[in-house]
């Protein structure tokens, strides 16, 4: 073992000791979450992100009252998306500039 006096690399971090059950990592840099550190982060992606296909489907079509319906799922999604990533969040959405939490 090489003391941590005579080395120019920085300590290994050590994961949290307590889980805190957040679904997604926080960005480094910038406002919002990074990706997803559990499953249940990867089923909301995945889940949004098959809803898509459902969303152009509705907008390809010719008649104006399911264009607005597939407008409307897509706004009801987003926001369902930013928000449950915003709670799920380990220490929530704030700006950060880089440091460690």
């Amino acid at each position: 073992m090489v003391d941590a006096r005579y080395t120019t690399r920085p300590p290994k971090s050590q994961p949290p000791a307590t889980d805190d059950g957040a679904w997604f990592a926080p960005k480094r840099f910038g406002y919002g979450a990074g990706l997803p550190q559990r499953w249940q982060g990867w089923a909301l992606i995945g889940g949004y992100i098959a809803l898509l296909p459902l969303v152009k489907l509705l907008d390809d079509s010719g008649d104006g009252r399911l264009r607005t319906l597939g407008f409307a799922l897509f706004i009801v999604a987003t926001a369902i998306v930013f928000s449950v990533s915003a709670r799920r969040t380990r220490g929530g959405w704030k700006w950060r500039w880089g440091r460690k939490d």
